[in-house]
């Protein structure tokens, strides 16, 4: 159970210590009794579709799936089919008694408009195993971005918080209120006007990445929302290119790689033509 959804419980009265109600802060003595009461999960309503789906690796415990730009992760207002939820739940349906009733099995999540891995719990043991290794940042999470400019220095630390923007709900942005977000990153190439970049976030804040270039002054290409709009590009150039982490069932370490999509190769093939860039 993760931290949040344990202080949600205390908060809606369900956790009873020495049969009274309590609080998220309260502290605990010897010889208390705790009295969990976990209230029904409802159902999802989520409909299981047969769509295609890349597996990269699968056991009995987890998935590796390399999600497909364009695809978001899971149900939302005004988009109820077409996801990544949709899909795992038709070919694997007990993942609807992993997690939440709303994003089964998931424990991290991409943009939709954001290629790559993503590991999936397939058993309520797996889903801790998994959620406490992000809690303790021991995945490996390697992205490709395409920024616009050139940033400085060429390899380098962002640490500023991220949340919600306080003129535009829609959008996220760095404001003091937000939470801790750390993203590395190291250029792998320049092209005229742009820069490709190894970038490894620490923390997994929503939009994170994109959030954090775009307030450098160097906005990840093709991403409309945060000041990246280019004309050879659809979406945002940003792939999860490189997962690890350690195996539920054996903790051994295990890390894949995904190969960069057609329309990101034919994005640097482009600027790779352009007069100054470098082979």
């Amino acid at each position: 159970m993760s931290r949040s959804r344990a202080q949600r419980l205390i908060r809606e009265g369900h956790v009873l210590v020495n049969g009274q109600v309590t609080q998220p802060s309260a502290r605990l003595r010897l010889g208390d009794l705790i009295h969990i009461r976990l209230p029904e999960t409802p159902p999802s309503g989520i409909t299981p579709e047969e769509l295609p789906l890349r597996i990269v690796y699968e056991d009995p415990h987890v998935l590796v799936v390399d999600k497909p730009p364009g695809m978001a992760v899971h149900p939302g207002p005004g988009r109820p089919r077409g996801t990544l939820v949709n899909a795992l739940l038709a070919r694997y349906p007990e993942l609807a008694d992993v997690g939440g009733p709303l994003r089964p099995g998931l424990v991290h999540r991409l943009d939709a408009d954001t290629s790559g891995l993503m590991v999936v719990a397939r058993t309520p043991e797996a889903y801790l195993a998994l959620t406490h290794q992000i809690a303790e940042r021991a995945f490996t999470k390697v992205y490709l971005a395409l920024v616009r400019g050139y940033p400085k220095p060429s390899r380098g630390t962002i640490e500023a918080r991220v949340g919600r923007h306080p003129q535009d709900r829609k959008r996220m942005g760095v404001v003091s209120a937000g939470r801790e977000a750390v993203t590395r990153y190291a250029a792998k190439r320049v092209f005229q006007g742009f820069t490709l970049l190894e970038v490894r976030p620490e923390t997994g804040r929503t939009h994170q990445i994109r959030v954090h270039f775009s307030a450098l002054g160097h906005p990840v290409a093709g991403d409309a929302k945060y000041g990246g709009r280019v004309p050879f590009l659809r979406r945002q150039f940003l792939h999860a290119q490189r997962l690890g982490f350690r195996l539920p069932s054996t903790g051994a370490y295990v890390e894949f790689v995904s190969q960069l999509p057609p329309d990101l190769e034919e994005a640097l093939e482009t600027l790779a033509a352009l007069p100054g860039t470098a082979p």
